[in-house]
């Protein structure tokens, strides 16, 4: 290169070159030479947000829905620290992001300059790779090595600290940068699993009786529900999905029975009861799957691209094999093609069996009559939407009880589902819908919101009215933390501490912020409300009263499955 960059211009470059194409953030002093560039770049588009945090949510739920990675940037002490949570999210499920914080000239890096903080050491716990870029000559370099990061093996977020006179310094001889660059070729290349170990479990898998295959994140990682399905059909196995894995198949498949959590449910815990052999496939075991390891299980077939992620728990019964689990579906059909037909036979009573309780159990959630008169049950919010909301659209329910009462959402197409599991971060939904917007600024998006995590993240509110799309909000108004609320009048005598607010009217506060709002506190408004907001194809926000007498926790659908 010939012409005279700085150091930001040079790092607006290389985003281009490695494909990123959205960049969410708030703008400081010291990220000014950065986000400058961005303006000189077409290709990039940058939304400013009105909190760290929910730049770093964006980042993370674009991730989950694109594969590939955003940037969240902020400026150094508290503008870095405010993105924390969200990239805890993007870590703990998965998800690739890049996150850029700008620090403060080199040489004044860890003295006490204005907002002095060590961005290393603090994304350190939070990230697959953080660090200091403190010269002009290594930033292609360093972003070259977090992009690989980002997206190799189980991706997740990347942290590069920028020194302020790096990015604003002119470069000395700027090192050339491929318009399209060659590591977005083969960086998305997973393992196929070794021939010796497929042929090792189709043995197992056509022995065994009653095989069940629970899918997790991975599984939307790596956009394999064909391959899931295909597998499942051949040799008429049931699957199930953990709470993370939600979205990795379509729910509308007959083979289909959920997801599983500690929080239910009685359908899919008596799948994986009554089951013989476990294949993992993407499938961690963590906490929020296997009521904290307390939930018993079969041998365990455990599949991962990361093979430090198998037989973490549940070791001594578990093989592991490593490799694509979309190749290994796909190479256990052809292995166990001999014995196919009379393995899908011997099962066809067990899956009948499961069929009709899957029956029974939607049964249960069919009264549409609150214990609480002008109010609605959450129960019946979730299906009601169900029947309003397009096919095709993203849910995306917040951390807390939107997401269990989601195990009532019907999915026909896969990988339109995001929510925070492992960190479970509240504030998420709302700055996630943004994000889905910017990915596709045409497809609808239903974010399901708790009042407790709408409080955290109510700023936004103006953002998704500045970047617009057809989303609606739909706001469980219990008027507290709910889920915890519940919680505590399970396990400690009905008393209750912290959890409880005065009623708020999100419906005028959304108007107030550009957004128009709605009130419902009957199944006909909500669903005459959010038919509207879809027709309409701009934001809107439906504010349900909840009925707070139902619990989640003693939800009789939600409750695991009693043998006998």
């Amino acid at each position: 290169m010939s012409e005279k960059m700085t150091g930001g211009q040079l790092v607006v470059k290389m985003l281009e070159s490695l494909g990123v194409r959205r960049v969410f953030g708030v703008v400081g002093g010291q990220t000014l030479a950065i986000t400058d560039a961005i303006i000189d770049t077409p290709g990039i588009e940058m939304v400013h947000t009105r909190h760290e945090n929910a730049a770093a949510v964006m980042a993370d739920a674009y991730g989950r829905l694109t594969g590939t990675p955003a940037v969240a940037i902020a400026t150094t002490g508290p503008g870095a620290t405010n993105l924390l949570t969200g990239v805890g999210g993007a870590f703990r499920d998965s998800s690739p992001a890049i996150i850029i914080t700008c620090n403060n000239n080199g040489e004044n890096i860890h003295k006490d300059d204005a907002q002095n903080a060590d961005h290393v050491k603090i994304f350190e716990p939070f990230t697959k790779f953080s660090r200091l870029v403190a010269h002009a000559s290594s930033i292609k370099q360093a972003m070259e090595e977090a992009y690989v990061a980002a997206m190799t093996g189980n991706p997740g977020p990347v942290h590069l600290d920028f020194a302020r006179d790096t990015i604003e310094n002119v470069v000395d001889a700027p090192p050339a940068v491929p318009a399209t660059h060659p590591s977005r070729d083969w960086v998305g290349t997973r393992p196929v699993p070794a021939p010796s170990a497929i042929a090792e479990v189709a043995e197992r898998v056509l022995a065994a009786e009653r095989p069940v295959i629970w899918v997790g994140n991975g599984g939307n990682r790596a956009k394999a529900a064909d391959d899931v399905l295909a597998l499942a059909d051949a040799l008429n196995i049931p699957v199930i999905t953990t709470f993370n894995g939600m979205g990795a198949v379509p729910t509308d498949h007959p083979l289909v029975f959920g997801a599983l959590s500690r929080m239910g449910t009685a359908l899919t815990s008596r799948v994986l009861a009554e089951s013989d052999l476990v294949l993992a496939l993407g499938n961690s075991l963590n906490a929020v799957s296997t009521r904290r390891w307390k939930t018993p299980l079969p041998p365990v077939v455990q599949v991962d691209v990361d093979p430090t992620m198998i037989g973490r728990y549940y070791s001594e019964t578990t093989t592991g094999v490593v490799g694509d689990l979309g190749a290994f579906c796909t190479s256990m059909i052809e292995a166990t093609a001999g014995g196919a037909a009379a393995a899908r036979e011997s099962r066809t009573g067990w899956v009948a069996e499961l069929g009709e309780a899957e029956s029974r159990w939607w049964a249960l959630t069919e009264s549409r009559e609150p214990e609480t008169p002008g109010t609605v049950s959450p129960a019946v919010v979730v299906r009601a939407l169900r029947e309003v909301t397009p096919p095709e659209a993203v849910l995306i329910p917040d951390a807390g009880n939107p997401g269990v009462w989601s195990f009532l959402w019907e999915m026909p197409r896969p990988y339109r589902y995001i929510k925070p599991v492992g960190f479970g971060n509240m504030g998420f939904a709302l700055p996630a819908a943004i994000a889905s917007v910017a990915d596709d600024p045409e497809r609808p998006v239903l974010a399901l919101i708790g009042d407790g995590s709408l409080g955290m993240s109510l700023g936004e509110i103006e953002t998704l009215a500045r970047t617009g799309g057809p989303v609606c909000i739909v706001v469980l108004n219990d008027s507290s933390y709910g889920n915890i609320r519940q919680e505590q009048e399970l396990h400690f005598d009905g008393r209750t501490i912290g959890v409880d607010f005065d009623e708020v009217d999100f419906a005028k506060v959304a108007e107030g912020m550009g957004v128009p709002g709605r009130r419902a506190t009957t199944v006909d408004e909500l669903v005459d409300a959010v038919k509207q907001a879809f027709a309409s194809g701009r934001p809107a926000l439906v504010d349900v009263v909840l009925d707070r007498a139902a619990n989640a926790w003693t939800y009789e659908a939600f409750l695991p499955h009693q043998a006998g």
